[in-house]
């Protein structure tokens, strides 16, 4: 198998479950953490590994693997492999190139990388793609067999569920019986500081997210509710479904809801950890055949509690509705907002300007998200964004 992102916390996972199932590692690439990329190409001797700066070749320990630097080369090294399955855990809208050149390639992409679907969802088979995200994972999981009928793994639209003029009209008759999907947040760090302390917050408040630890990128999307602003645009490009809907529940317990039209909703609870979703992406029969976490400990839960993600305390949550009407403009979201964060993390702008970032880059060029129908006008789009809010 291909591990893009190998150093990051889902590749790092993905490594130690791949050992643990028996898989053969045939390349990696990672960012700028040589040394654990060195310790990695000690341990799991893979023929081929890429990284991203070519400053960084001299730190490099390749011990016989066979080198590759920056994007392009990173998707000659995909194309290059024999292994059909690529699991992409990169961070940023650097791993939409990749998942475009692995199915290219007609490789199987597990995804792990969310920008990829935020930032070109409309140029990737959605069908042949398997979710990493605990809350994408969540609702696959509920969807494979919803209220107890077989269910192939489709998108929503493509059986009628999602917006009926994009969707097949003579879908299956179960699949009509879903009336909303609904994904979980844990609220982030600033799930109960005071409003007015909020658009003032220092970088290290920010950091500390109250239920685990993860990378600098996604903690900060987690306390300004980014993070859940994209997944809710992954679960429309995943599932073709537009009614997305997403709730705090503090226990990071419950992960994805399936709300039926009968009243009834089913909900996918397990402990919060990223092995479960990877197991089942690297090899779902020794997923089911095997214990990969605890059982949840129900009489220890205590009272769950599901509460509406407030505009006044994420004020880019007011984006989820134009984003789900018009999703290429993911590509001017998710650009201001890595913006917004990079500089945030330097010290040069209040954690409230991430928000007036991504707003601003809205209203300058939402116009010109509308003609993007290949990687190189995304590209651009991006690029441009990205210089413009600098």
């Amino acid at each position: 198998m291909i591990i893009l992102g190998s150093t990051g916390t889902i590749g790092v996972r993905a490594l130690e479950i791949a050992c643990k199932f028996g898989k053969r590692i045939e390349a990696i690439a990672a960012g700028r953490n040589i040394s654990l990329l060195n310790a990695q190409i000690a341990r799991y001797k893979p023929k081929k590994v890429a990284i991203a700066f070519r400053e960084d070749l001299d730190k490099l320990e390749p011990q016989g693997a066979q080198v590759f630097v920056g994007q392009s080369e990173m998707c000659e090294m995909i194309e290059g492999c024999e292994s059909g399955f690529v699991l992409n855990g990169i961070v940023g809208f650097a791993g939409l190139l990749p998942s475009l050149h692995a199915q290219k390639c007609g490789k199987k992409l597990a995804l792990a990388n969310k920008e990829s679907l935020v930032a070109g969802g409309w140029l990737l088979d959605r069908s042949a793609i398997t979710p990493i995200d605990s809350e994408h994972f969540g609702l696959w999981y509920l969807l494979k067999n919803p209220n107890g009928s077989s269910q192939s793994n489709k998108s929503l639209s493509n059986q009628g569920i999602g917006n009926q003029s994009e969707g097949n009209q003579s879908a299956d008759n179960q699949a009509q019986h879903i009336k909303r999907l609904i994904i979980t947040a844990s609220g982030g760090a600033f799930r109960d500081m005071k409003l007015e302390s909020i658009p003032c917050a220092t970088k290290a408040q920010a950091l500390k997210h109250p239920n685990w630890q993860m990378g600098q990128k996604i903690t900060i999307d987690s306390a300004s509710m980014a993070n859940k602003l994209f997944e809710v645009l992954e679960a429309y490009w995943l599932f073709g479904c537009k009614e997305v809907s997403a709730f705090i529940e503090r226990s990071s317990s419950i992960h994805a809801l399936v709300e039926f039209v009968d009243g009834s909703t089913t909900a996918h609870f397990a402990l919060p950890d990223m092995s479960l979703p990877i197991a089942y992406a690297l090899d779902s029969s020794k997923a089911r055949s095997g214990k990969i976490l605890d059982s949840l400990d129900l009489s220890a839960l205590g009272a769950l509690c599901f509460e509406n993600i407030e505009r006044a305390r994420y004020p880019l949550w007011e984006l989820k509705d134009t984003l789900l009407e018009n999703p290429k403009l993911g590509v001017v979201v998710n650009a201001a907002n890595e913006v917004a964060i990079y500089k945030f993390l330097r010290d040069e702008i209040a954690f409230g300007e991430i928000a007036r970032i991504v707003f601003g880059a809205l209203e300058r060029f939402e116009s010109k998200s509308k003609d993007l129908n290949e990687y190189e006008s995304i590209a651009m789009l991006d690029a441009e964004v990205r210089e413009t809010m600098q």
